[in-house]
């Protein structure tokens, strides 16, 4: 049997741009032969995939999943070239397997899914590429809620926080929680709260506030930062957001009246929001 050496296998790959692992294996069952090895990557629908995989992917999915009783869930982007493959039965099917995939993993899902992706290309006749993944497992009392807007082009994921267990199966809770993924949805928060926002972005926000006021008293310019800046975290900062279904109340004050109703401490821990293609 011909020895399967790594220049071999780098020259298998570059002609493919398939794996390194799976260029030394088709060269094991091919008996080192180049051209017997190449046509059993192409049998597979690897070397097809390669190919298609210097395409640009800009369309897709957006999905989420749940497991263990709700209390692990997942947020998944995958991507493909064109809305029509977004819109296939087979590709949606495909983008539920990866986020189901994604509740039981932190680490690299594209790696962990890679022939099935593999497989997929082959089927569809598009590049597909599982892009980004965010996995939340609930670290105390609360819940966590998925969702999903526009067919799939923006997706949200949060964890609400409470003291008491029995706080997160009320009616009111559950109902608050499916307001707040509406909110981030529509709204488009990057931060919790002002106390999360990174000093360096307040600091470039002053700068360019205080720009816009320059040849004012200081006086004046220092209260004319600090109105725009407190529009500022109104803006990206979900806690002082306007609530959505009644922007007269902050997304804060709708949770301190909630947390009266219920009777506990109600704490927004954390969030994600995935938009298409951003």
């Amino acid at each position: 049997m011909a020895e399967i050496t790594a220049e071999l296998v780098k020259k298998l790959r570059d002609a493919t741009n398939v794996s390194m692992m799976d260029c030394k294996r088709a060269l094991a069952e091919a008996g080192g032969d180049m051209a017997a090895a190449t046509r059993l990557l192409r049998e597979r629908g690897m070397a097809v995939a390669a190919k298609k995989a210097s395409r640009a992917a800009n369309q897709g999915l957006i999905a989420a999943a749940k497991a263990d009783q709700g209390r692990t869930a997942a947020l998944v982007e995958v991507n493909c070239e064109t809305d029509f493959v977004a819109r296939n039965a087979g590709f949606a099917a495909f983008v539920a397997q990866v986020a189901a995939a994604a509740c039981t993993t932190d680490g690299n899902l594209a790696e962990r899914l890679r022939e099935q992706t593999v497989a997929k290309i082959a089927e569809l006749g598009e590049n597909i590429v599982i892009r980004r993944h965010v996995r939340y497992t609930l670290s105390g009392p609360g819940g966590l809620a998925t969702y999903i807007h526009l067919g799939g082009k923006v997706g949200v994921m949060v964890e609400l926080g409470c003291e008491r267990p029995a706080t997160a199966e009320q009616e009111a809770f559950q109902a608050l929680i499916k307001d707040l993924t509406l909110q981030i949805a529509a709204a488009n928060p990057r931060h919790r709260c002002a106390e999360d926002v990174p000093a360096e972005e307040i600091a470039a926000e002053r700068a360019i506030y205080a720009k816009q006021a320059e040849g004012k008293p200081p006086a004046v310019v220092a209260k004319m930062v600090e109105g725009k800046l407190k529009k500022y975290f109104q803006e990206v900062c979900l806690i002082e957001q306007p609530y959505v279904r009644e922007p007269k109340q902050t997304v804060g004050g709708l949770l301190a009246a909630k947390a009266k109703e219920l009777g506990d401490t109600l704490t927004v821990r954390r969030f994600a929001r995935y938009q298409l293609g951003e």
